[in-house]
Order: C-alpha cells, then sequence, then structure tokens
C-alpha cells in the first residue's frame, strides 16, 4: 500500500505558523523552521505577561497612590490603612486614577481619611 501524507493539512499548519509571524524581522517572518521557533516563543511571552501585566499595573497605582498620598503629609501605608478603616470602598485603580486626573477629588478623599 502506498505511503499516505495529509499535505493540505501540513501546509495548513504552516500557513498558520507564518501567518503569525507576519512582521518579525529577517527569516523569522518566511523560513518555517525559524519562525515556528519564533512564534512558540512569543507564544509563552505572551501567556506569561498576560499574568505580569496585572501586576505591573498594580505597582503603578500604588507609586501614583504614594505620589498623591505624600503631597498632603502621608505615606501610602499610612493612607491606605485609614481609607480600609473609614470604609471607603475605592480599588487602587480608581485612586490611582483620582490622583493623577482630578486632584481635587483626591484631596478631598485624603481629608475624610485625615479627621
Amino acid at each position: 500500500m502506498p505511503r499516505s501524507v495529509n499535505s493540505v493539512a501540513k501546509r495548513a499548519r504552516r500557513k498558520k505558523v507564518l501567518k503569525q509571524a507576519k512582521g518579525y524581522f529577517g527569516r523569522r517572518k518566511n523560513v518555517w523552521t525559524v519562525a515556528k521557533n519564533a512564534v512558540d516563543k512569543a507564544m509563552q511571552y505572551s501567556y506569561r505577561d498576560r499574568r505580569n501585566k496585572k501586576r505591573t499595573f498594580r505597582a503603578l497605582w500604588i507609586t501614583r497612590i504614594n505620589a498623591g498620598a505624600r503631597t498632603y503629609g502621608m505615606s501610602y501605608s499610612q493612607f491606605m490603612g485609614k481609607v480600609k478603616a473609614n470604609n471607603i470602598e475605592l480599588n487602587r485603580k480608581v485612586l490611582a486614577d483620582l490622583a493623577m486626573n482630578n486632584p481635587e477629588a483626591f484631596k478631598a478623599i485624603v481629608e475624610k481619611v485625615k479627621q
């Protein structure tokens, strides 16, 4: 019996990977073996960094809240402790946005917390 190979599926798989590698530099975009490795690595990075993005944004929000709180003579930890104690249910994302884009609203929160 002759050897059976599914060239249609093989070609489709390769086209799919080469399409994902579009925009890569040099042989990474058009040579199958190089593109396959580049796409595999890119997928690993994208999986990892979807999780890291959450950490990075939280760190950014904390930095912004800290900067905003220090302009009114409080540290980040003091501010957040008093926010929780006063049952102000604003998360770090909202507080950071207020500190950056709406300083008077952030000042009102700080004043309420300082009482």
